[in-house]
């Protein structure tokens, strides 16, 4: 089944005043993962269209994901399904003639707010960010306001994006994004 993601990023936040502040609310870490991934192109290439492999080392997701309006909470759609290897998988994929765009690692960690992830992500050459994701586009909203987070930090733009238009760091030039 597709699904809508309904997420935001707040980017340049202090990590651990964040941190804090969940301490202060009794929020408490739920996992701490290190996260790999291969990014598959479509022919013809669509930037806005993509195929990601990803895993944590216990669970392995096959997605396709689509980006309807970069400027919008609940913009990008996501097909998934769990898969059982992360290295069979990319064979096959690559048996069926999708190879990896590029190979991108990073670290999260996860916290619950009401019915809200809150996820603070960790990606080679940049500083860390927050990602709230939530159900609809009001728990995300609602759970900013409630937190004191700053509307004017907020983005929804996708990773490569936040690299690009952010950071000015290109992804696509990058083969393998690791720390």
């Amino acid at each position: 089944m597709i699904s809508t993601e309904f997420e935001c990023s707040i980017l340049d936040y202090n990590i651990e005043e964040f941190k804090e502040k969940l301490k202060k609310l009794g929020i408490k870490l739920v996992s701490e993962d290190y996260q790999k991934r291969y990014v598959y192109d479509f022919e013809p290439i669509n930037p806005n269209s993509w195929i990601r492999l990803r895993t944590n080392g216990e669970k392995t997701t096959l997605a396709v994901k689509d980006i309807k309006d970069k400027n919008a909470i609940g913009g990008t759609s996501k097909l998934e399904v769990t898969v059982e290897s992360f290295a069979i998988t990319n064979e096959i994929l690559n048996r069926m003639g999708f190879h990896p765009r590029n190979y991108q690692e990073n670290k999260r960690e996860e916290y619950n707010y009401k019915d809200v992830k809150l996820k603070i992500d960790y990606w080679p050459q940049i500083p860390p960010y927050i990602k709230i994701e939530g159900k609809n586009e009001k728990e995300v909203l609602k759970a900013i306001e409630e937190l004191g987070l700053s509307n004017e930090k907020i983005t929804t733009l996708d990773v490569e994006s936040i690299y690009k238009q952010v950071y000015n760091i290109d992804l696509l030039n990058i083969r393998e994004l690791r720390f």
